[in-house]
């Protein structure tokens, strides 16, 4: 006759409290804490990083925007298309180069580290290209990478006589 049955009470065993799950909550607790924080810290790194692309996006765009404004008026010529007869200006490659330089040199970028112009240039003749890179560094334990993480935007921008 094995179980419980009618009439026969539980033994001695299942009235104790359990002792074995004694500080297993605290345990617990630490556990979830320390899972907390570094979530936290994944997402504040990760906020981080596409805050800086963004800032050298922005950069970037600022620096082809000077490169497709880089060109003389007298350069500008008359072309047709199918739309008809319309005023464009030739850019240079050197001059696109020379006004992202020159662009880069006055805007403020801060803390931006690493900043480097990797290319700018104007492969139709049209438009200006222009490639920056960077490093970024997570805010916090920056222990873990110390190096950094390699960072490049490419930004194109053109100029158009309407």
């Amino acid at each position: 006759m094995s179980g419980w049955g009618p009439g026969r009470r539980p033994g001695r065993r299942a009235l104790e409290r359990p002792g074995a799950e004694e500080g297993s909550i605290l345990l617990l607790t630490i556990f979830y804490a320390f899972l907390a924080l570094v979530l936290i810290l994944v997402t504040v790194a990760a906020t981080s990083l596409y805050l800086e692309r963004k800032r050298l996006l922005t950069l970037a765009d600022g620096a082809a925007l000077a490169g497709a404004e880089a060109f003389d008026l007298s350069a500008v010529g008359v072309t047709t298309d199918g739309s008809g007869p319309m005023l464009r200006p030739a850019l240079l490659s050197a001059d696109v180069h020379a006004a992202a330089a020159e662009y880069l040199a006055t805007a403020p970028h801060g803390s931006i580290a690493g900043l480097e112009l990797t290319g700018a240039g104007s492969p139709d003749g049209r438009s200006a290209t222009v490639s920056l890179s960077a490093y970024w560094r997570p805010p916090v334990l920056a222990v873990v990478l110390p190096a950094g993480v390699p960072l490049e935007v490419t930004a194109v921008a053109r100029s158009v006589f309407r």
